[in-house]
């Protein structure tokens, strides 16, 4: 099963390593608001149990801060001759190709703190509902030359259909 899923011929093209910093920023602030709310109510409410949580809390956070540079590591891309391929996923490995003529869509997110460090995120849009497909932590010139490219050979395959 598994020399199905492994490419040994390919070549596989890496996001920007800058992600982790926007991923710890984003799971940051959420795990600062979330312990901030516990540790209220433990203080000025006398809710035992926010104590637990705002624990559990830190404990997460911390997980996070291990497992967020290997996660964005293990995101690759490449260009195959009639698809692109993403590949991410450090447990659960997960392989999707998105064929060049069912691309409807190539669109660039630029969130604030993506923006601040040059980085965009390239999203795929696709006939199917289910099929929404990201690349994240691009740099700006790279993800504008890729939907460039990606929006040109999508409309060529298409021609054909």
């Amino acid at each position: 099963m598994t020399e199905r899923l492994d490419l040994p011929s390919t070549e596989w093209r890496r996001v920007s390593p800058k992600l982790v910093v926007v991923e710890l920023v984003s799971w940051g602030l959420t795990f600062v608001v979330a312990g901030a709310a516990a540790i209220v109510l433990f203080f000025v409410v006398h809710i035992w149990w926010t104590g637990i949580v705002a624990a559990v809390v830190a404990i997460v956070a911390l997980v996070n801060v291990i497992v967020v540079p290997r996660r964005v590591r293990a995101i690759g891309y490449q260009l195959r001759e009639d698809d692109l391929l993403l590949r991410r996923g450090i447990m659960w490995l997960r392989f999707v190709a998105v064929p060049y003529g069912r691309m409807q869509l190539v669109d660039i997110n630029r969130g604030p703190v993506a923006r601040a460090l040059g980085l965009s995120e390239l999203k795929f849009v696709t006939a199917a509902a289910s099929a929404g497909v990201t690349i994240p932590g691009l740099p700006e010139a790279e993800a504008d030359e890729l939907r460039d490219r990606l929006v040109a050979l999508a409309e060529t395959r298409r021609a054909g259909l």
